[in-house]
């Protein structure tokens, strides 16, 4: 939701575009070492799922931790937060997605998770840019986090029920 107006806030907490860069730069270094370090480990959990709802909750703990930023260098620690949730979910979201996938459909099922992840991106986009210009950063974020939280709770709700998942 943030991601087209990025620059904006790290503008807004005294930084400029080098610090939005070096930020995302953050977010990403982090996602990249830590799901290379855990991704293996994550082979042998038994309930991934627990993986995906315990990353939805450090996302909404990353995004809550935006309402503390003050500075270019408080920003950090929600780019740490949230690099840390995409390593985790990432891996084990994608694992668990292409065993549901049918044989001779992969394309057309991967297309599918891709176009909607996409179209929901969109969509996230806009609204961030709507509820921070009408209503400020600090709503956004609260947002953001409420989101988060709906997510974990949500994924907590179809993982206990795994005939859902297979229906």
């Amino acid at each position: 939701m943030i991601g087209p107006i990025w620059t904006i806030f790290v503008e807004k907490v005294g930084g400029d575009i080098l610090d939005a860069g070096f930020a995302y730069f953050v977010f990403l270094l982090t996602s990249g070492v830590v799901m290379y370090l855990i991704s293996k480990w994550e082979d042998h959990v038994k309930h991934k799922e627990k993986l995906i709802v315990i990353s939805y909750f450090l996302f909404a703990i990353g995004c809550f931790s935006y309402l503390f930023v003050h500075d270019k260098t408080t920003l950090l620690i929600p780019q740490v937060i949230l690099g840390v949730a995409t390593a985790i979910l990432c891996p084990v979201f994608d694992a668990i997605y292409s065993s549901y996938i049918i044989k001779k459909e992969e394309t057309s099922d991967w297309g599918t998770w891709e176009a909607m992840a996409y179209i929901v991106t969109a969509f996230a986009a806009l609204l961030g840019s709507y509820l921070a210009n009408e209503f400020g950063f600090r709503i956004l974020f609260l947002f953001m986090f409420l989101a988060s939280l709906i997510a974990a709770l949500v994924s907590i709700g179809l993982f206990r029920n795994k005939k859902y998942l297979n229906s």
